[in-house]
């Protein structure tokens, strides 16, 4: 088999999965036109992605490890293909929102695969540079997500943005069959914990559901009911024969658990910048949805040059001290944000973007190659997932804290222009949150000590 073939399939899913998470979000006007639905319940079409997708992925990626990380990737993108066309169809919201969950499910068991299959294929020697390039196509897809999206729903309707997926799944299908023949079944033979999996699932849709109803009362009981449900499967895991997440990664492998900390809390600190600048470029300096997103492109740009760089960097330096100064590099952009003015010229913001994609770039690839180079090959999946599942988790919670800026300075109202001052206002309170963010971050980076030998 190809190793480049796999490659090329493992970072077109990589690609796939961000991108419609992040696409979707600007054809929300559109989609509740058309079904006359409150903006409370179009939300869902977004956040069952992310919910499906987070809950599934730690338990794909152990299922993958025992039965055979190929056959759950097929699975995952001929589910995809099938439920972005169940979306591009869909005649009522109800129907979209239950394909738009098939989808998550579906990206759970593609993230949770792909980046175990490429570390499986490629010796340590060559992981760094191949991590950098397959993580490129993610910040490309979540930052294409909304420029990409708006082009198609100007142009062909909203439903083209789920339609444009289908070839890709069909030639990756045919990729996957005829090209990809190993299996992968490091961990074959070991039982899986169904129980731990349930509570697991309950335990991340309250955190999660929960984090984005806040600061509403409910959204704090179910956060916080969210909370005690993980230290109760915490301890589950601690005694489970086979757990689908091994605790012990955490406990007794420092890498492991701060590399992955970084990741929480890089894209905690990182994912709501294109949503916050989209709203500012549009709102008040008047762009329209392609200008604003050709603005945008500054940062992935930078990033998808300089990912695979840093990966094949992160194999001859240390990746902790690649990745840390990447964490310090985003702090810098962030920063800039932070004295945002109505008036700031555009080439200082494209200049900004070019430095978060700098320290993107710098960051990302060589953190993915710390942690699957810390873990044994038969939990290569659970890695994966567990490292995905930060991703997603973060991405959450960045937009719970953009949302909870709003309502506190600017409440429950539609943004106008007599609400632009305070619109601002939350945006630089929000990017310096994000800044304080990714200075903890650059700790929890360099607190997980030297990563080889």
């Amino acid at each position: 088999m190809s190793k480049q073939t796999a490659l090329f399939v493992a970072s077109l899913a990589s690609f796939l999965t961000p991108f419609m998470s992040s696409s979707i979000n600007i054809a929300l006007p559109a989609i509740g036109t058309e079904f006359s639905m409150s903006a409370v319940l179009l939300g869902w079409v977004p956040t069952s992605y992310l919910l499906s997708s987070s809950v599934f992925l730690v338990p794909f990626g152990r299922i993958a490890d025992i039965t055979g990380r190929r056959r759950v990737f097929l699975g995952g993108v001929t589910l995809h293909t099938c439920s972005s066309l169940l979306c591009g169809f869909s005649p009522s919201l109800s129907l979209l929102i239950g394909a738009r969950v098939l989808q998550g499910i579906s990206a759970a068991m593609m993230a949770g695969t792909s980046i175990a299959i490429l570390t499986s294929l490629f010796p340590a020697g060559e992981r760094g540079r191949v991590l950098g390039i397959n993580t490129a196509s993610v910040y490309v897809g979540l930052s294409l997500g909304p420029f990409v999206g708006g082009v198609l729903t100007q142009h062909f309707g909203w439903r083209s943005i789920f339609l444009a997926n289908v070839p890709l799944g069909i030639l990756m299908i045919i990729l996957v069959v005829v090209k990809m023949r190993g299996e992968w079944t490091d961990s074959r033979g070991a039982r899986f914990d169904v129980t731990g999996s349930c509570i697991y699932a309950v335990a991340l849709v309250a955190l999660m559901y929960g984090f984005s109803l806040l600061p509403d009362v409910t959204g704090a009981f179910l956060a916080a009911g969210g909370l005690l449900l993980l230290l109760v499967f915490i301890r589950w895991e601690l005694h489970a024969e086979s757990p689908v997440l091994d605790i012990n990664l955490f406990r007794r492998n420092r890498v492991f658990a701060f590399s992955n900390l970084a990741a929480f809390i890089n894209y905690s600190a990182t994912f709501a910048v294109s949503f916050l600048l989209g709203l500012y470029l549009m709102y008040i300096r008047g762009l329209s949805p392609q200008q604003a997103g050709l603005v945008l492109l500054a940062q992935p740009v930078v990033m998808a040059a300089g990912s695979p760089f840093a990966g094949k960097l992160s194999d001859r330096v240390d990746p902790r001290i690649v990745s840390s100064v990447g964490m310090g590099v985003i702090v810098g952009g962030l920063l800039f944000f932070v004295f945002l003015t109505a008036t700031t010229p555009l080439p200082f913001i494209i200049t900004a973007l070019g430095f978060l994609g700098l320290g993107f770039a710098l960051f990302s690839s060589p953190n993915t190659n710390a942690v699957m180079g810390s873990v044994d090959r038969t939990v290569y999946g659970v890695a994966a997932g567990t490292l995905a599942t930060m991703r997603m988790t973060g991405q959450t919670v960045s937009l719970g804290i953009a949302m909870l800026v709003f309502a506190v300075f600017i409440g429950h109202v539609q943004i106008q222009p007599s609400s632009y001052p305070q619109f601002l206002q939350s945006v630089n309170v929000a990017f310096a949150v994000f800044s304080t963010l990714c200075v903890a971050g650059i700790f929890s980076s360099l607190a997980r000590g030297r990563t080889r030998g």
